[in-house]
């Protein structure tokens, strides 16, 4: 957007006169192709989610988590049935359609419906849905929920700065850089540097249009191998 003055020609932001604060994400599923999201619930996703977080032998997926691993289901689902019942963090379970079976975590949280913000976190996807066109819907629909149905401005996905898995699924999915906040937070008796990226409803069109080409099933050949990159799409 062209750069805006006052009268005193100082710089100012564009005008938002007409902003009005989006809802709360609701407690309700967002269905797919081959996923859906739906409201974390102890007695529909426990147990088929750590049978799946157990597939995960040495408990790579753990590290860079404040939380686990869980060294048996009832401690995993004590700590699920206090952690994940909140509306902030919002947890929603990834539900394979094919299986009917819950394979990964994902929540919104920092909800500021005020300005428009929202952060996606708490991400836990399983070796059953790791580098899975899956993963990459259940994604997806969270960012159209976001943008779409709910009107919000931006969308933040935020991680250590030392976890480069997360970092390089922030770039794929079309996030952008913003930074490192340097000694953040700490967890687990460690610091953390968190890595800040966003998409905002400027980004979201060409990025929505971006996913819809590479979840088309035309986009796969018949062993379901991508035959153009998302990150390729999405520059």
């Amino acid at each position: 957007m062209n750069q805006r003055t006052n009268e005193l020609g100082q710089p100012i932001g564009f005008p938002v006169d007409d902003w009005r604060p989006p809802p709360l994400p609701p407690r309700s599923p967002a269905v797919g192709r081959l996923c859906r999201i739906e409201p974390f619930v102890p007695e529909a996703h426990s147990k088929t989610l750590y049978a799946a977080f157990a597939k995960d032998p040495d408990n790579r997926n753990w590290t860079y988590l404040p939380y686990g691993p869980f060294d048996s289901f009832e401690s995993f689902d004590s700590w699920a049935r206090t952690a994940c019942m909140d509306d902030d963090p919002l947890f929603y379970a990834v539900v394979d359609l094919a299986t009917g079976a819950a394979v990964g975590l994902a929540s919104y949280l920092r909800i500021n419906p005020t300005d428009g913000v929202v952060e996606v976190g708490h991400i836990h996807f399983s070796p059953l849905l790791q580098r899975t066109t899956l993963a990459t819907e259940a994604m997806f629909l969270m960012m159209k929920r976001v943008f779409d149905e709910l009107g919000y401005r931006r969308y933040e996905w935020k991680c250590d700065a030392l976890n480069e898995p997360s970092r390089r699924a922030a770039r794929r999915l079309g996030f952008s850089f913003e930074g490192v906040f340097r000694q953040l937070t700490m967890y687990k008796n460690r610091n953390r540097d968190t890595a800040w990226y966003a998409i905002t409803d400027g980004d979201w069109p060409s990025i929505r249009s971006g996913y819809e080409l590479w979840l088309d099933p035309d986009n796969f050949d018949i062993e379901g191998r991508q035959k153009r990159a998302l990150a390729d799409i999405n520059g």
